[in-house]
């Protein structure tokens, strides 16, 4: 199984990347709850120089009340994080990868199978998220 949904924007600049993610994520009703940017954070706390990496904890109410009343533990792997990273693989590129989890994780870690429509619906919103930015789908096993 692969752990994230993901696709590579070509020829943008990061700030936009976050910008049209978030628009992306809001219109299949997932709010963003958190923003952790790893390489403010890795450069202040360990003075590790890093590629732009920003974590957004996204949140779709209706779809996480619907998992919390399965599986209250399951707040344990919520919101479902979206990473938007500059891609390092090819240097000036101007790429920026967008990764979102997969919520068949939550079904596969917990054994729950009641957790299965939830999850597979969380994966519907966020491949379209995903799908609406227009870049090259990575498909990794």
């Amino acid at each position: 199984m692969n752990i994230a949904l993901s696709t590579t924007l070509e020829n943008t600049d990061f700030d936009t990347a976050v910008a049209e993610t978030k628009a992306a994520l809001s219109k299949q009703g997932f709010g963003v709850l958190t923003e952790i940017d790893m390489q403010a954070t890795l450069k202040a706390k360990i003075g590790v120089d890093m590629e732009r990496y920003l974590i957004l904890g996204a949140c779709n109410p209706a779809l996480a009340h619907r998992a919390v009343g399965v599986l209250p533990q399951i707040g344990l792997l919520l919101p479902c994080n979206v990473v938007v990273r500059a891609d390092t693989t090819v240097p000036e590129s101007n790429s920026v990868i967008v990764e979102a989890m997969n919520p068949q994780i939550m079904v596969e870690v917990t054994g729950e199978p009641e957790l299965a429509a939830v999850a597979s619906a969380a994966t519907d919103k966020l491949r379209a998220a995903i799908d609406a930015l227009g870049g090259r789908t990575i498909v990794r096993q």
